[in-house]
């Protein structure tokens, strides 16, 4: 916020309320950047009407509609590509073969 005469940058109200001798000035205008042509224009918020909505030097319309989230039951947890300790695999690993022949078979080939 930039304010008063000696033009000091404050990153916030504290800020402000910490290194200087006099209150902040309350102001209702809101300063918005155009993403279309890049222009900064201001806005008062008290009077604000379906036509502010636009940018004042494209017509671009800024202001986008909110959505209401759709309710879901979903399990909670990060992605599986990323952490996959949620996910168990149930099915059966097969056996593998160390040797030439099969050490749980051979008692019983030998007789």
């Amino acid at each position: 916020m930039l304010q008063g005469a000696g033009k000091k940058w404050f990153d916030c109200a504290e800020c402000h309320q910490e290194q200087s001798d006099h209150p902040l000035m309350q102001t209702f205008d809101m300063t918005f950047i155009c993403k279309k042509c890049k222009k900064a224009f201001r806005k008062d918020a008290r009077e604000f009407e379906d036509a502010d909505e636009y940018c004042p030097h494209c017509d671009n319309h800024f202001v986008l509609e909110a959505k209401t989230p759709k309710a879901s039951l979903q399990v909670e947890g990060e992605d599986a590509r990323i952490d996959s300790r949620m996910l168990k695999d149930d099915r059966v690993r097969g056996e593998e073969m160390r040797t030439i022949f099969d050490v749980k078979e051979a008692p019983n080939k030998l007789g």
